[in-house]
């Protein structure tokens, strides 16, 4: 029997760490030369399985989610690795044996863009390619505000799979915001599974793996605001605002490009007006606290405003009913080396009517009126790997970012301008007015004069008869902008996407066409290489 050297405990690496170290050596090793259950001095049961796990994610929450579960697998003994599902090719899965799908949907049930090369190859009429012998299962992440297109990535991605050929280990299950016990009861069913007869452990995702140290969403760190000021003029139609949290005394870093989760709370007339409606008493204990207090920051509640009953409803039956109330996450205005110790948002204030009822955005008239200067909410970092500026500070950069999605782009370029390094800038941006709409127009100017800023175009749709939007200026300046593309420079998108970040794509795609001199299908392989490379990144909501 061939021994199989183990990571020893006194090696300077965390448990988990070592886990996964011990997995993948046993994945190397373990076939023919080990047999399966053979434990560890490190107490893992060693098998022979190998187990991928392929993520689609365009926000980071499921590539997170994906190798929370590899390092969990490695550490019960299987050869695990998570990938993303840019980086395989279907007809090679079949050889991986046992492959996990961890996706999440976005836009109007999209694909998330690093997971939909993978969708095009298994849905060509005709030369799709076959998966027998695959087993697989699906974790779709979503939110149930979405209504019917709540989970439809994974969704569309187990009926395909299964239309494949592939054998469903597992029934697939479609997780809410708040994920944590339907994903570790699906991670439970596919370990038992899997592991088929080994003697081990079943373990939960969700509950045995710790949160990373520090801050986190489920222990947000108090933030002071420290700032909050008008980006807009007196007479615009739009209400956005500038706002600036102290991060100091917590020890939290975070990189450009990266989100913050900010807890919130409902706004205190609208939570009156659905216990009135509801016939409830705000006043009733729930765990030593009001109900009020309760449905402030506990729940959520906006769906409600309008609706009443006949009789008052029995409150446990009415809480039962209620999703949680979550963090919202905010692409992060600001670069730490320009701000050391703050963070800052870049809000727009949602206030609008429907049938005579006035409606409010829970966070974004939290942030931007109820909280008061110098007062604490819970905030965390979101890591986004997917939305990086270039490691080689001399690559040219292209920001598109209408409206609040100027936000990751105003701390790219402070980011840019701190670090030196010569590589081109070139900003698009667009909003209604340029009298009252261009935010932070002065320090955006400032860039243009001192030369940081290589190039600006801007949109601002409503001040001329015919509406300009920032893919028109794409199109305008189609020769440098392939230029640009061919200098190798990374192209990055931020904001709403179900209209701008389709049509951005649209105009990117065209303008690869014309000034590229490239066939449809030439300059879709151009994009997709862009993407491949990294050069095509989105944080689009």
């Amino acid at each position: 029997m061939t021994k199989i050297a183990m990571i020893p405990d006194s090696a300077p690496f965390t448990p988990e760490q070592r886990a996964w170290l011990n997995g993948f050596l046993a994945g190397i090793l373990s076939r023919g030369t080990a047999p399966a259950g053979e434990a560890s001095p490190a107490g893992a049961q060693i098998s022979s399985e190998p187990l991928l796990v392929l993520y689609g994610s365009q926000s980071g929450n499921a590539e997170s989610y994906a190798k929370k579960l590899a390092k969990q697998a490695a550490g019960q003994g299987f050869a695990a690795r998570a990938a993303g599902l840019e980086s395989v090719k279907p007809e090679a899965l079949p050889k991986e044996r046992n492959v996990l799908f961890v996706t999440s949907t976005w836009g109007e049930g999209d694909m998330p863009d690093n997971a939909q090369s993978f969708w095009d190859a298994i849905n060509q009429n005709g030369s799709s390619p076959k998966l027998d012998g695959l087993r697989y299962s699906v974790l779709a992440l979503g939110d149930r505000n979405y209504g019917e297109t709540f989970c439809l990535a994974g969704r569309k991605l187990d009926d395909r799979l299964l239309e494949l050929g592939a054998e469903r280990v597992a029934s697939r299950v479609d997780c809410d915001v708040d994920y944590d016990e339907p994903a570790a009861a699906w991670c439970d069913a596919v370990f038992t599974v899997l592991k088929g007869g080994v003697a081990a452990p079943v373990l939960q995702l969700a509950t045995d793996i710790e949160e990373e140290s520090g801050y986190s969403k489920k222990n947000p760190f108090p933030a002071k605001l420290i700032d909050r000021c008008a980006l807009n003029g007196a007479k615009s139609a739009k209400d956005t605002r500038h706002i600036a949290f102290s991060l100091h005394g917590s020890g939290i870093q975070y990189e450009t490009g990266d989100a913050l989760g900010v807890k919130v709370k409902n706004c205190p007339d609208v939570v009156d007006a659905v216990i009135t409606a509801h016939g409830l008493n705000a006043d009733a204990e729930i765990n030593g606290t009001s109900l009020r207090e309760v449905l402030m920051t506990d729940y959520e509640v906006r769906h409600l405003v309008g609706k009443s009953v006949e009789t008052p409803v029995e409150m446990d039956a009415f809480l039962k009913e209620l999703r949680k109330l979550q963090p919202r996450l905010y692409s992060i205005a600001s670069s730490p080396k320009a701000h050391p110790g703050e963070v800052h948002l870049t809000v727009g204030v949602v206030k609008y009517e429907t049938d005579g009822i006035a409606h409010k955005g829970v966070a974004s008239t939290f942030l931007g009126e109820r909280l008061e200067l110098d007062d604490s909410t819970g905030v965390f970092i979101h890591t986004a790997k997917h939305f990086r500026l270039p490691v080689d500070v001399s690559k040219p950069v292209i920001m598109v970012g209408p409206g609040t999605g100027i936000a990751p782009f105003r701390a790219f370029l402070e980011e840019r301008e701190a670090v030196g390094g010569g590589g081109k800038n070139w900003l698009f941006f667009g909003d209604q007015r340029r009298a009252t709409d261009f935010l932070y127009q002065d320090q955006i100017i400032e860039w243009v004069k001192n030369g940081h800023l290589t190039r600006l175009d801007t949109a601002f749709s409503r001040d001329q008869e015919e509406k300009v939007y920032v893919q028109n200026r794409m199109l305008e300046a189609a020769q440098e902008l392939w230029a640009w593309l061919e200098e190798g420079a990374h192209f990055y998108v931020c904001g709403d996407a179900k209209r701008m970040a389709k049509d951005v794509d649209a105009a990117l795609r065209q303008v690869i066409r014309k000034a590229g001199m490239k066939s449809a299908e030439e300059a879709d392989a151009y994009v997709e290489q862009m993407k491949q490379q990294k050069r095509y990144q989105r944080d689009v909501y």
